[in-house]
């Protein structure tokens, strides 16, 4: 059952946590296999929903998140979505549905009174072009550094030292809505996997071992200002390392358009 995102919404500070490019089916074999057991302690009865996104690669798929498309169930539909736009004709939106009068969930959040964060990860949030600040330019504040990339083995770890920052600066009666895009498992990961001299499924699934060894930091911070955070983590699409021929993502394959997805809600002392 869907929560009641309209009682959440206010009384809940909100986590987005995209695992940018992570599979469902490393994140459902690695779940399966103990070997992110951080994650398996918020995962609704310990596994991945499997979901499918509504883009297959970062630009369209968070365009489409913030627009209140988060991955689809994979089931028959039609599913009541947690966010959406006031858009006439609607058929996912839901008694329990939080509607917005603006053009994106950001901007919404802020007008409900929240503080909107990106911590950015991959290039559509650098800022360094005009497409690069598209995304970012959604948020009151936005951060992105070099050391936040894909070519970076910690990099979850500058995101985390830059999300403490940014939560002691914030007023704490305020309501926040953290936006954070985890770039480790995008290529290259090979930096994950010893010896290893290409990226591989299985480099893939040590870049997903890392980011689950960096979870209980993040979500002792997200309920550090003594408010519960509801928290969606999911992918934004998967990616292909040679499946019929394909490599990488941006292309119509099982491994790109499926991807995990799951809900919850963190309370302040859990981590």
């Amino acid at each position: 059952m869907s929560p009641d995102m309209t009682a959440v919404v206010g009384s809940h500070d909100l986590a987005l946590i995209t695992l940018d490019t992570l599979r469902y089916d490393v994140a459902a074999d690695l779940a399966a296999a103990g070997r992110t057991p951080n994650l398996a302690r918020v995962l609704p009865g310990g596994v991945w929903e499997r979901r499918h996104t509504p883009a297959s690669f970062t630009y369209a798929a968070h365009h489409a998140f913030f627009a209140g498309f988060l991955p689809t169930p994979a089931g028959s539909g039609p599913h009541a979505r947690l966010f959406a736009a006031r858009f006439p004709g609607s058929e996912t939106t839901a008694d329990g549905t939080w509607v917005f009068d603006a053009p994106d969930l950001v901007a919404g959040l802020a007008d409900a009174g929240y503080h909107t964060l990106c911590l950015g990860g991959v290039g559509f949030f650098n800022r360094r072009s005009a497409l690069g600040s598209v995304l970012p330019g959604l948020f009151r504040e936005d951060h992105w550094r070099p050391e936040f990339g894909v070519t970076e083995p910690d990099s979850l770890r500058h995101q985390l030292d830059q999300l403490q920052a940014s939560i002691g600066g914030l007023a704490p009666a305020r309501p926040l809505f953290t936006f954070l895009n985890v770039s480790a498992l995008h290529q290259p990961n090979r930096h994950y996997l010893p010896g290893a001299d290409a990226d591989s499924v299985d480099s893939h699934a040590a870049a997903l071992s890392y980011v689950d060894g960096r979870l209980p930091r993040l979500f002792a911070l997200l309920t550090s200002r003594g408010r519960p955070c509801f928290v969606i983590v999911c992918a934004d699409h998967g990616t292909a390392y040679g499946e019929d021929g394909h490599q990488g993502h941006r292309v119509g394959h099982e491994v790109v358009w499926t991807v995990p997805y799951a809900h919850f809600t963190l309370h302040p002392g859990d981590w």
